[in-house]
């Protein structure tokens, strides 16, 4: 695996690279040599977060994990990460053709599917174009954390979200 570390408000010292790639390498029996890592290392106020983000071909493996330790945050994430491939295996390579980035072992391996993902619940509705400021008061009024609508501007689906810090998030397609 080929890990680029970067920091936000933290200096990235011998140890903490020499952690993360302890740790984080652990995952090297899934993933295949030339698979590239980005882990990004953030200090604000005492919260100590590590985000690792694994591009794979069609999809993303992601995980953040915040503490107030460095260390026990970079251990954390690598659990969640290892239990994410584990519970999605099948899907991850059987939707998006994705085995040539992971070890043939780890493919032919089966896992128990610990929780399987249902879906309970269907809804339509009727999508008009508004703008995102727009779309913001219909999620406030409607009291979800999430927004979907037709963006007036571009004419595109879009997403808006309510983030940390009483701010608010855009999500726009990307072609």
């Amino acid at each position: 695996m080929k890990f680029i570390i970067s920091g936000k408000n933290i200096d990235i010292t011998d140890g903490l690279r020499s952690a993360v790639q302890d740790k984080i390498g652990k995952l090297e029996k899934y993933f295949t040599p030339e698979t590239e890592v980005h882990v990004t290392l953030s200090v604000e106020k005492d919260r100590q977060k590590i985000e690792v983000t694994i591009p794979v071909k069609g999809s993303v493996i992601r995980s953040e994990q915040v503490s107030n330790d460095m260390y026990v945050s970079i251990d954390l994430v690598e659990e969640i990460i290892e239990r994410q491939l584990k519970k999605y295996k099948n899907k991850i390579i059987d939707r998006q053709h994705n085995a040539d980035f992971f070890r043939s072992d780890f493919i032919e391996k089966e896992f128990v599917d610990e929780e399987e993902i249902k879906i309970v619940r269907n809804k339509k509705f009727d999508i008009k174009p508004m703008y995102p400021e727009d779309a913001c008061i219909q999620m406030e009024l409607t009291g979800h954390s999430f927004f979907v609508f037709v963006n007036a501007e571009t004419d595109q689906v879009n997403v808006v979200y309510k983030r940390k810090g009483n701010t608010y998030g855009l999500i726009e397609p990307e072609y």
